[in-house]
This record gives C-alpha cells, sequence and structure tokens, in this order.
C-alpha cells in the first residue's frame, strides 16, 4: 500500500475507489447467492458483473467528489511553519470581508445569510486556533479531518450494503421508487425498521467495522496529508476527476442492465445507488412487475365495459384503445371556464361537510348558489397527484405525479381538447412554476404557465417562501382575464393557490385570525377570503356572465389513519358556480377527481374525442361510480361500499371502509372488484408505457 498510486496526494481518493468498488462487487456476490432459483447462465453471470463495474466506477466518481475538492482547494502553505500565522489572518480577514459586503442581502434569503455567518464563524474560530498552535498539531488536525470523512464514507457504504441486502430479501430488486417512497414516509420507515430489525446491534458493529478499515489503511490517509504536489499539477488531476462524474452522468445509460431476460440478472447488474438516483428522477414504479395483472387484452375488455356510456361511441375495434366520440344532444356552449384548484382543502373544513370552525365563510354560502358535489375524492395526498388527475383524467399510477416524470409532454388533457376548441388555455401558480416540474409539465402540454415571476416588483402584499398571497394570485388572474376577453377568444384558465401551506402565513388584517399564530385554521379562512374577494371583483367583469367557475380541492390537508388508505383522508369539496346557467344542485354521485375534466366539458356540451378515463358524473348511469386514490405505493379502488387496494409485491386486499371515521374491515376479495381495480390501473400504466396516451 506504500508504493504506486496509494504514495501521492491523492492516495486517499483511490483507496476510497478501491473500497466502493469492493463492496459493490462483495454486495453483488451476496446478493446472488441469496437469490432462491436465480437459473443465471455462464453469459449472464459475465454480463452481471461486467455491466455491474460500470455503474459501480460511476458511482464512485460521484463518492469521491468530497476528497477530491479537499485535497486540491487546501492550501500546503497554511502547514508551513513560517507562513502559517500570515495564511490564516490573511483568509480570515477575506471572509469578514465578504460579509460585510452584502453578496446576499438579508432580506432576500435570511437562511442563506444566517448559514454563511456560521460558516465564516467556524472558519474564523478554526484558523485562530491553527495560528496559535505548533505545526505538529496542525498536522494532526487535517489529518483528523480526512480520518473523520473517511470513517464516515466507509461507514455509510457498509450500511447502503446491508441496506440494499434488508431490500432485496424482501423485493428482490436493488433500489427503485418503493426505497424513494421511504424518503416521505420517514416516520413510518423508521418505525417499521426498529421494531424489524436489531438497528443497535448493526449500527455498531458497522461503526467498528468503518474504523479497523480506516485504521488497517492509515498509509494513504497519511500520504495524503503530509505528500506535498504542486498546485498546477493537482489541478490538473482534480480537474480530470470532476469531470469524470459528469461525463459518466450522460454516457450511461440506465436501460444498459436490461441486458438479459433475466430479471434476477438484470437487478444484480444494477448498482443500489445508481438505481436509487434513478428512481429517483424517473419517479415510477413498474406496475407489471409489482402488481398483479391479468392479460392486457382482458384489462382493456374490462376497461372498455366500464367506460362505455350512453353518449359515448368507441372510435375502433383496436381491443388496446379506448378512444370514443362523447356527443351531447344540446348545442355547444362555448363557455369561458375558471378552473381553481385549492390547496389543502379537506372537505371537512367547510359546514356542508360538518365543519364546525367557520374558516369557509364565503365558500359554505357559494355551495348553496353552486353545483355542489358531496361525494368527491382525490387521487392521491400531494398537488402534483390533484393535477394530473384533474389535467389528465386518468387514475394514478405508482410512483410519481406523471407532472414530476420526464418525457411528460403532448399528454391528451383538458387543455388539449379546448384548445381544439378555440380556447385559449393557461396556468396560473402563485408559487415559482419550476417548482413541482409544473412549468415543464404545463408549457409541454400547450398552456401558457404564468407565475409569481408576472407580479411587477413591490405589488405583491405578502409573499412568503411558496409565492404570493391568493389574493395578489388573483389580482394578477383578473389581469390576464380581461386580456383573454379583449381577444375574443373563450379562455380556460387553471389557477392553483399556495397559501393553504405551512407556515400558514398570509398578509395581516384580513379575517379574524392573525396570521402570527401560523396556523392551518387562519390559512384556509385567508384563501376562502381571497377567493371571495376574486369572485366579487368578477362580477363586475363582462366575462363574468359567460364563465363556468369550478373550486375544487387538490388534495387533502392530511391523510393519515390507522388503515393503509383511510378513505376521509381523500374526501375532497368541489363547487361549479355559473349563476347565469348553472341552478343550485347538490350531486351525491360518487366522484373521482378524473371525473372533473370530463365533468366540466359536459357542462360545456362539447362534442370531442377522448382519451380520459374519467366520465361526466352528470351524465353517468348510477352503476358506474366508483373512485381511485392512493399513495406512492397503494392504489384503491372504491365502489359500491368495498376498497380494493393493491400494492408491492403482488398484494391485492378488500375493506369496507367507513366514510365517517376512515377506518375499514378486511373482507375477503371480490373477484370482479379485483378484476376491475387491477384493469384500471393496469391499463393506464400500458398505454403510458407505449405511449398511446398522447394528444
Amino acid at each position: 500500500m506504500s508504493k504506486g498510486i496509494f504514495r501521492n496526494r491523492f492516495s486517499i481518493i483511490w483507496l476510497v475507489t478501491v473500497l466502493f468498488l469492493a463492496v459493490s462487487v462483495l454486495t453483488r456476490i451476496a446478493l446472488l447467492i441469496s437469490t432462491p432459483a436465480p437459473r443465471i447462465t455462464a453469459g449472464q453471470f459475465t454480463g452481471l458483473f461486467f455491466i455491474g463495474l460500470l455503474y459501480d466506477l460511476s458511482v464512485a466518481a460521484f463518492v469521491i467528489i468530497p476528497f477530491v475538492l479537499q485535497l486540491w482547494l487546501q492550501n500546503d502553505v497554511v502547514y508551513r511553519k513560517s507562513m502559517a500565522p500570515f495564511v490564516c489572518l490573511f483568509f480570515t480577514g477575506l471572509l469578514v470581508l465578504l460579509l460585510f459586503t452584502n453578496l446576499i442581502p438579508k432580506d432576500y434569503s435570511p437562511e442563506v445569510y444566517r448559514a454563511l455567518v456560521w460558516y465564516i464563524a467556524i472558519r474564523f474560530a478554526i484558523y485562530l486556533i491553527l495560528v496559535f498552535i505548533p505545526y505538529r498539531f496542525r498536522l494532526y488536525w487535517r489529518t483528523s479531518v480526512l480520518f473523520a470523512g473517511l470513517t464516515l464514507v466507509v461507514f455509510l457504504m457498509l450500511l447502503n450494503a446491508v441496506s440494499e441486502w434488508f431490500f432485496w430479501q424482501e423485493f428482490y430488486s436493488r433500489y427503485n421508487f418503493i426505497a424513494v417512497d421511504y424518503l416521505v414516509y420517514t416516520t413510518e420507515v423508521l418505525g417499521n425498521i426498529s421494531e424489524s430489525y436489531p438497528v443497535t446491534a448493526i449500527i455498531t458493529t458497522l461503526v467498528i467495522l468503518s474504523l479497523l478499515i480506516v485504521v488497517l489503511f492509515r498509509r494513504p490517509l497519511r500520504n495524503s496529508v503530509q505528500l506535498p504536489l504542486p498546485f498546477a499539477k493537482r489541478s490538473l488531476l482534480a480537474i480530470g476527476l470532476l469531470l469524470a462524474p459528469l461525463l459518466l452522468y450522460y454516457a450511461l445509460q440506465e436501460q444498459w442492465r436490461h441486458f438479459s431476460r433475466n430479471e434476477y440478472a438484470n437487478s444484480l447488474a444494477g448498482n443500489g445507488l445508481y438505481e436509487f438516483a434513478t428512481a429517483f428522477n424517473q419517479n415510477e414504479l413498474d406496475f407489471y412487475k409489482f402488481y398483479q395483472t391479468l392479460p392486457d387484452v382482458t384489462a382493456f375488455k374490462v376497461l372498455r365495459q366500464q367506460l362505455q356510456v350512453p353518449n359515448s361511441h368507441f372510435v375502433s375495434n383496436d381491443p388496446y384503445s379506448i378512444e370514443r366520440d362523447i356527443t351531447y344532444a344540446e348545442p355547444e356552449r362555448k363557455l369561458n371556464v375558471v378552473l381553481i384548484s385549492v390547496e389543502s382543502l379537506s372537505a371537512d373544513f367547510m359546514r356542508a361537510f360538518g365543519g364546525t370552525k367557520n374558516i369557509t365563510p364565503y365558500l359554505d354560502s357559494l355551495a348553496q348558489q353552486s353545483l355542489l358535489f358531496t361525494q368527491l375524492y382525490s387521487s392521491g395526498t400531494r398537488t402534483v397527484r390533484g393535477l394530473e388527475a384533474l389535467s389528465l383524467s386518468i387514475p394514478p399510477t405508482p410512483g410519481q405525479s406523471i407532472v414530476k416524470r420526464p418525457h411528460n409532454a403532448h399528454l391528451f388533457s383538458l387543455g388539449s381538447v379546448l384548445r381544439s376548441k378555440g380556447y385559449t388555455t393557461q396556468y396560473l401558480y402563485g408559487g415559482y412554476s419550476y417548482f413541482d416540474n409544473m412549468k415543464t409539465f404545463f408549457g409541454g402540454n400547450g398552456y401558457t404557465v404564468i407565475d409569481r415571476s408576472a407580479i411587477p416588483k413591490g405589488q405583491a402584499h405578502y409573499q412568503n417562501i411558496w409565492g404570493v398571497a391568493d389574493e395578489d394570485l388573483f389580482t394578477l388572474a383578473l389581469h390576464v382575464l380581461d386580456n383573454n376577453s379583449a381577444a375574443g377568444k373563450p379562455f380556460f384558465a387553471h389557477i392553483m393557490t399556495v397559501s393553504n401551506h405551512r407556515p400558514f402565513t398570509y398578509p395581516a388584517g384580513r379575517i379574524d385570525i392573525s396570521p402570527s399564530l401560523q396556523i392551518r385554521e387562519g390559512a384556509v379562512k385567508y384563501t376562502d377570503y381571497a377567493i371571495n374577494k376574486f369572485l366579487q371583483e368578477a362580477r363586475h367583469k363582462k366575462w363574468f356572465d359567460s364563465t363556468l367557475f369550478v373550486i375544487v380541492a387538490d388534495h387533502c390537508a392530511g391523510s393519515a389513519g390507522s388503515v393503509e388508505l383511510p378513505v376521509t383522508g381523500y374526501h375532497i369539496p368541489m363547487l361549479i358556480y355559473a349563476p347565469k346557467w348553472l341552478p343550485p344542485q347538490q350531486v351525491n354521485m360518487l366522484t373521482a377527481q378524473i371525473d372533473v375534466a370530463p365533468t366540466i366539458l359536459g357542462l360545456l356540451k362539447l362534442r370531442y374525442r377522448s382519451k380520459f378515463f374519467g366520465l361526466d358524473v352528470l351524465n353517468m348511469p348510477a352503476e358506474k361510480q366508483r373512485a381511485f386514490i392512493s399513495t406512492y405505493q397503494g392504489l384503491g379502488y372504491l365502489r359500491n361500499g368495498q376498497l380494493v387496494i393493491q400494492s408491492p409485491v403482488r398484494k391485492v386486499s378488500e375493506y369496507v371502509p367507513d366514510l365517517v371515521t376512515g377506518n375499514a374491515t378486511a373482507v375477503p376479495l371480490n373477484d370482479t372488484l379485483t378484476t376491475e381495480a387491477i384493469a384500471y390501473y393496469q391499463s393506464i400504466s400500458w398505454l403510458l408505457k407505449h405511449k398511446k396516451q398522447s394528444e
């Protein structure tokens, strides 16, 4: 270990690389040995290790980045006897100077400013100590820093290997979106791990093992501290090492590991950390691999039966097509549509659904003048899942919403139908639309995206990390809608509010709950106030009488419960208000969030060709009622008072849910209901996989 690549300034980098490759290869061998009847051929065996080495090297290139930066930028002069005090004082003065030049204004980002202050304070303390301690101890300090860093990295390598082992034992797969999902439900996952495994013993063993490995290979570490290397030479080497992960990121493809028909071999060829990053980026879980399935032709046959309603006609005998012509006897009416999706508006906030806190006084009043949907259920528990359901009218697919996945442009949507009818289509958001990939999704699907950046500086009454106050968003919306009306075309504007979101802050003096309390009740009541203000101002616009206002939640404020999918955590309100066109009425049909788009089009009596999975609730036979609710993994199908839940790996269960408490009682599977549930989710997975859901 004292010769060759391990006897130079960058020796610790080569050591980390070798250790990472060794741990990765040993993990791959352990997973292979633990796989029951893998039936891997000699060619597959060679392929999985050769391809696996490529992925291991790509991850190693990222792991070494902190060490590359440390060894490249660490100034050798600091460790020379004579120059140390002067250099330390110089850097201290430079950092203090940067602090007081206001490079990061306090009012722009207080968090970043505070972080910078702490960073400078710590650096100042370190340099001050270095000035007054002997040269030998300064070397000890640098050695200790690298020793601690190397120990931490080795521990994380081993911890990841153990985690991959346990994950493989349960799913026989490398990390996928299930692992990403664990980051979302941290409390539940950590609780499950602590109850399932001897965590303390495992962590203790890994810490001891990490220390032993670092002590065993201490000489390369010492070489990285003591052996000099001119700045020019180490810069060339460091830049090359830093370019490597960038090149590998673009050159290496995830699909390379799918080199055989043996899924065990394909999965073993991957690297767990690489697959985790890929799953995080792609945000999806393969339905066919992790859920119970039907023959595709059977799934589509069942789906076509469910989508067949009196005012629709399938345009093709293709068994894998759901395209159908939707017709109405009445003439089309080109009303404008303003769809307001309200952040985290649970049904039970409103008096109409049992709310007692009087936090939606305006919506409660408006409900008596509107179509009020009393049995509407959201598709999921995140804004992006609500946006997906409202715009695409498709059931939720496992993993992340389509909104956050790559290659999500040119999909069949509510916007594409209305554009085909001559509408201007827009998406307005109170925050920055890059958040949650909204700009890319809506922009790629033909909407004009308008966000807080369209509000001139100084004209917003209030803003926080999420965006401007809802009243400012609605002021912007009124301006946009006025311009739309002046253009002489019908318009569709989807407006997404932000105020009902932690930290629950809003302008003072609007409602009787002080924003200083920072409670959800105040945020809900403020949003109610802002919607009231918007509609009162809209009444004076010439486009008001020819506009359909749709107010619907994106999801509930919370979805926790003692069961996997508590239905009460998905119950949301919807009001459709157009006093000149719609008499007040309660709609008590069981409604899915994916039914909102076709129901809006039904109120407009538009004739169009549909690929929607949703149905027009106001023209739907009673026996077609159903709803879809989900988490990232659990896929629920609610119908006839029964709830079917599909989950990995190929698990299906059925319950009778209590629509009041959210509790559920397990019951034997109903074959017909189970088949319907699988058919819906499998069919949308097939259509997306084969790129058949485009406009």
